[in-house]
């Protein structure tokens, strides 16, 4: 594939989110780097903003199979996985699989399930198979978890612990769109899913041709340097109670390398590692709690961190 077609893959993706997805271009952009990087992305958000709305938008213009899971208090690791079933004819068991087997899954409203139940996504989202019952089952290539939930309710909630948060390489939130963004939602909305009509643009095997093309991006000594340097900081005792680990410094570099090829670039820059730094770091800290203003702490945090760190030349 020539970088001018590469380029042009990417834009269309772009375009046909975009007409579901008004007026948040660096949402986008960023959701597109989760699928470029293998990563998962977790959406933290108040209902309606879109956040279910963009997981269906991506999945359909990629031609990927997807599967949405209603995560519920009452939701089996079994609803996820699948399970192994007496065939009456043969006597032997055959197994049925779950959800999970698709290439893009929609986990809705994640933390309504039990701890348990959220842990059935830890081996998929690790290492892309699924142990059941011993038998251990690859899952679809590419394969992209997008997770959902509603960091402000708490009821019949279960949040999500440190390693669990650590799997999502990247967690963005939507937010409310601006006045003309919204007007244009109000006058072409129906009561049809606003994605029914979206066709692929970009077939699975370009997907997956995209994904090895983000891995060969190039990343200078010095970009890499500054990388060390950020998550280095995250780990200052003074400020963080829980620093980045090394999981999250090689996220922060593939989502860098995705977010420049997404830009035209077959180059990392250190505003790549800045423009991806908060989506990719503020969920893995713990802020010290002198130190916690409230909701957000994380992100301005990681901001800080980004003034401190001195940029390579």
């Amino acid at each position: 594939m020539e970088p001018s077609e590469l380029t042009g893959r990417i834009r269309s993706l772009e375009v046909n989110i975009s007409g579901v997805i008004k007026g948040k271009p660096e949402i986008v952009k960023t959701a597109i780097a989760a699928l470029l990087s293998r990563s998962h992305m977790l959406i933290e958000d108040v209902p309606g903003v879109g956040k279910t709305t963009l997981a269906h938008a991506l999945a359909r213009s990629t031609a990927l199979s997807f599967k949405r899971i209603q995560f519920t208090s009452d939701l089996l690791p079994s609803d996820i996985l699948g399970v192994s079933v007496l065939d009456q004819t043969t006597g032997d068991f055959v197994f049925k699989p779950g959800p999970i087997f698709a290439n893009v899954v929609l986990a809705d409203e994640i933390n309504r399930a039990t701890p348990k139940t959220q842990s059935a996504l830890l081996e998929a989202m690790n290492e892309a198979k699924a142990t059941i019952d011993g038998n251990v089952h690859g899952l679809p290539k590419p394969f992209m978890v997008i997770a959902t939930q509603n960091p402000f309710e708490y009821k019949g909630t279960f949040p999500l612990p440190e390693n669990q948060l650590d799997r999502f390489a990247i967690r963005i939130s939507i937010g409310y769109p601006d006045r003309e963004s919204e007007r244009e939602i109000l006058s072409t909305s129906s009561p049809v899913n606003s994605w029914d009509g979206i066709k692929p643009v970009i077939s699975r095997e370009e997907v997956v041709m995209l994904q090895r093309f983000s891995e060969r991006v190039r990343v200078d000594d010095s970009v890499l340097d500054y990388i060390i340097a950020i998550i280095t900081e995250t780990r200052n005792p003074g400020m963080f109670e829980l620093g980045v680990s090394p999981r999250g410094a090689i996220a922060l570099k593939s989502a860098a390398q995705a977010i420049a090829l997404i830009g035209g670039r077959t180059y990392c820059i250190p505003e790549d590692v800045k423009k991806m730094a908060v989506p990719v770091l503020a969920h893995r800290v713990v802020v010290r709690s002198e130190r916690r203003l409230g909701r957000g702490g994380e992100e301005e945090a990681i901001k800080e961190v980004l003034e401190r760190v001195k940029v390579p030349i």
